[in-house]
């Protein structure tokens, strides 16, 4: 439980709320906007930023210079080639080809995020203004679920896809086949599981503060709950969607290992983080490709975050102040 005071949230919340001077917000808005935390800020985004920027230089350095030196010696010798990325991008099966994998990421990305969001949404609104029996526990057994590890479930969801059910030696629930693009199915239903408790619970924490006379309001004009969630929920959550679809777009977009697991390794299905796994090749002698894929990679999720990046910080900031 948060220990700020209502002064402090609301003006964390937004700066251009005028506050006392002698308040704590006033204290902690002093302490954060001084000499002294801009110049810890502009350290550490320096710390951050340096080891990327880096990775950035090599990744137009010759295979020769980043073999035999390091990255900081470009500028004593500068020599810019634009091989890397093209050896990643349109060259050879074992050079990278990473044009085709970009595809398998848009396949798997897209609806894994969009199920995520859009259950969630339904499931949230639920928790949250709609009364029945275990309504709580439900919720509390949603927030459980974001502390199990999700390498704990792999194996058994694995074993699900593979082997179906079979309760008392009759098949409940048959096998889900790994090959082809059934592949796809897989990983959806994978990540969409994975994503579920953390969405749930964030989007149940915005709608849940919504004002109570809007829905009041709706019901007394005869709407019911699906055209409340239609027409007055999903225009004032929009928001804290588009802050749980940038995080679940990243988190699929990056992830490697439900990848390896439910892609079967395939060409025809694995994403991208599998092919940039193997470009630095099995004893790591070309990972100058690897710095040229890396950034190849980054392009999308970049663009996704500053396309978005007005409604990210509002879904952030949203609910942090009642009223």
């Amino acid at each position: 439980m948060s220990n700020r005071t209502p002064e402090v949230e609301a003006a964390a919340a937004n700066p251009e709320i005028p506050v006392p001077r002698g308040s704590a917000a006033a204290r902690v808005r002093r302490r954060l906007s001084g000499s002294t935390a801009s110049l810890v800020a502009l350290v550490i985004a320096v710390v951050w930023t340096v080891p990327t920027a880096g990775l950035f230089i090599s990744s137009f350095r010759p295979a020769e210079q980043i073999r035999t030196s390091g990255w900081w010696t470009f500028f004593a010798s500068p020599e810019v080639t634009l091989d890397n990325y093209r050896d990643v991008l349109f060259g050879s099966a074992s050079d990278g080809r990473l044009a085709s994998y970009f595809v398998n990421s848009f396949v798997i990305t897209l609806p894994a995020t969009v199920f995520v969001v859009g259950i969630a949404a339904l499931a949230a609104y639920a928790l949250a203004w709609t009364d029945f029996r275990g309504r709580d526990w439900l919720f509390l057994g949603v927030f459980a679920l974001q502390i199990v590890p999700l390498q704990m479930s792999l194996v058994p969801l694995l074993r699900f896809f593979s082997q179906g059910v079979v309760i008392g030696g009759v098949q409940v629930l048959p096998a889900w086949e790994l090959t082809g693009a059934m592949a796809f199915t897989n990983v959806w239903v994978a990540h969409t599981i994975f994503g579920l408790p953390l969405g749930i619970f964030l989007l149940h924490n915005f709608i849940a503060q919504l004002p109570k006379s809007l829905f009041e309001a709706a019901r007394v004009d005869g709407a019911g709950h699906g055209r409340i969630f239609m027409r007055i929920v999903l225009p004032l959550i929009v928001p804290a969607l588009v802050s749980l679809g940038i995080f679940q777009f990243l988190w699929v977009w990056n992830d490697l290992l439900v990848a390896l697991i439910f892609t079967g390794n395939s060409a025809e299905t694995a994403p991208l983080t599998v092919r940039l796994a193997e470009l630095a090749g099995t004893r790591g002698e070309a990972w100058h490709r690897l710095t040229a894929g890396a950034f190849v990679s980054m392009i999308i999720p970049l663009l996704v975050f500053f396309l978005l990046q007005r409604y990210f910080v509002r879904g952030l900031l949203a609910g942090s102040v009642k009223g």
